[in-house]
């Protein structure tokens, strides 16, 4: 059976139903303040649930029991209750998520975490992924680390300034840097078939989009997708560093750094593994004609 931790976020739930689908036992770990519509969701699916926080150990040994391979999305980044930080979450939560994965005997982990080679700066989130697959390596279980880039449907949305609706786009540097954006969808069905296959053993495995865009040259595909002239507006590095440094929120801290190492840029090199996994990628042109239908 296959813990998924993280069942009712965006990518755990996408996981969930790939897995379903190739008629994998699925044990989907919710907490009680879960929405009870993506619980029922689960359910009718055929996922069994059980409920557990990550700040509770003991909470997890029950959901790790009889489990052969656990995967875990969880971050406090979007989905955050009372006592959820990125210390309590995103590293002391993870980190008590694997030690009971050990103690129940799992053979696989698999965590999705993202691409911070890159960052210029460190930050309190970044810090606490790295803790974790440290971590994860040194347990003693198969693992499989997932380095994913920047999603789509997160960064080039009207909650970061990417308005494709209204025909505006906040753009976070110079907007030079090529960037190899990727589809939550696509890191789900890289989380999910790295439960079984051969090539995922004990790698970290960076994650990108099928080619590299600067974020101005993807503003001019939404252009033609879409017919509309954007409104470009730039936040210059130096802006971002200054709302790091003044920052005194570690996730307001965190964010700032992610908007840096979005201004750096940073290609992945997707040819190697997309002959392994053959699992084909959206493209930004995709995304873009998914978002005029």
């Amino acid at each position: 059976m296959i813990l998924v931790a993280g069942a009712t976020g965006l990518v755990g739930r996408e996981i969930c139903r790939l897995l379903l689908d190739r008629k994998k036992a699925v044990r989907a770990m919710i907490r009680r303040t879960s929405n009870p519509e993506l619980v029922a969701d689960l359910k009718r699916r055929g996922a069994e649930t059980v409920e557990a926080d990550l700040k509770n150990p003991k909470s997890l040994d029950a959901a790790c029991k009889n489990i052969e391979t656990v995967v875990s999305t969880i971050s406090s980044t979007f989905s955050r209750q009372e006592g959820d930080s990125i210390e309590t979450v995103d590293r002391q939560g993870n980190i008590n998520l694997i030690d009971a994965a050990k103690r129940a005997g799992v053979r696989r982990f698999v965590f999705v975490s993202f691409d911070h080679q890159n960052a210029p700066v460190p930050a309190p989130l970044t810090e606490a992924k790295k803790a974790v697959e440290q971590h994860l390596m040194k347990s003693g279980m198969e693992y499989t680390i997932l380095h994913a880039s920047f999603f789509m449907e997160v960064w080039l949305s009207p909650a970061l300034g990417f308005d494709s609706a209204n025909g505006k786009a906040t753009i976070y540097g110079s907007g030079t840097n090529p960037i190899s954006w990727i589809s939550l969808f696509d890191v789900a069905a890289f989380a999910a078939a790295s439960v079984d296959h051969t090539a995922a053993r004990n790698r970290i495995i960076g994650l990108g989009g099928p080619e590299a865009i600067s974020p101005l040259d993807l503003v001019k595909i939404f252009e033609k997708v879409t017919g509309r002239h954007f409104e470009v507006q730039h936040v210059p590095e130096g802006a971002l560093r200054a709302q790091r440094e003044g920052a005194t929120d570690p996730m307001q801290q965190s964010f700032a750094t992610l908007m840096l190492t979005y201004a750096a840029g940073g290609p992945v090199d997707m040819s190697q593994t997309a002959r392994q996994f053959s699992i084909p990628l959206r493209s930004v042109r995709d995304y873009a004609r998914g978002l005029v239908r």
